[in-house]
């Protein structure tokens, strides 16, 4: 009887690898920030609906022309998540420990926290910076995730190894793109509190470019040239 037992569990421990590896479980892992994304999406586009429905062209100013940019910046780029997420690849290989999993969120999502602080009046000039970064950094961010397409994640997996496009001078253009609208977001709640927010989630960032490096190490054995040409997030500097 406990010979049974035993096989029985080691049947059902093999079927959970097996499912571990289809698309069926990649989606189902996904679920939360499926949700998560497609509320997002639900959420941001009757605004900028009613903001297209509102324009008129004898009338527009540039702050207003820049806040739509940024707004239709953002919903496509939740769209593309959202897409790349259902259709990504499944990994070939995940880091392992919760340390990884823990950064890859706080990376993504903690600095996002700084609209819980009251905004602050921060005056034309650096209203348009903020724009302007929140605009560029999403535009990047869009640009770096059509080329990561189906091997795109949130956790430190292994895909496929992309290195084309923004890739191809920059190890990791699409953070650096979040990077750059997190801080455009940041100015519009300029406190120390703020820059302490945003402070920490890139300090995370690192820790979860480092993580995906050592997982694209293992899996690639050509990743270590890739990483001899190219920066980690600025050429030149780092």
């Amino acid at each position: 009887m406990a010979e049974k037992t035993a096989t029985e569990h080691e049947r059902i421990a093999a079927a959970w690898r097996d499912l571990q590896t289809t698309k069926l479980y990649d989606i189902i892992a996904a679920a939360p920030l499926l949700l998560f994304y497609g509320a997002s999406v639900l959420r941001m586009t009757p605004a900028l609906i009613g903001d297209l429905q509102r324009i008129d062209v004898n009338a527009i100013d540039a702050l207003f022309a820049v806040s739509l940019l940024r707004d239709i910046a953002a919903v496509s780029f939740v769209l593309l998540v959202l897409t790349f997420l259902l259709i990504r690849r499944t990994p070939q290989a995940k880091s392992k420990g919760w340390l990884p999993r823990f950064a890859a969120i706080a990376g993504t999502y903690l600095g996002v926290a700084v609209v819980w602080l009251p905004p602050q009046p921060i005056g034309l000039m650096l209203s348009l910076l903020s724009i302007a970064l929140i605009v560029g950094g999403l535009g990047f961010a869009i640009y770096a995730l059509v080329h990561l397409g189906r091997s795109f994640s949130l956790m430190a997996e292994a895909r496929k190894l992309v290195t084309d496009g923004p890739y191809a001078r920059i190890r990791h253009p699409l953070y650096l793109g979040e990077a750059i609208s997190i801080v455009g977001l940041m100015l519009q709640y300029l406190s120390p509190v703020a820059v302490a927010i945003v402070g920490v989630q890139l300090s995370f960032q690192l820790l979860r470019m480092k993580n995906e490096e050592l997982i694209l190490t293992r899996i690639y054995p050509e990743y270590d040239a890739y990483k001899s040409r190219t920066a980690r997030l600025l050429p030149g500097v780092y």
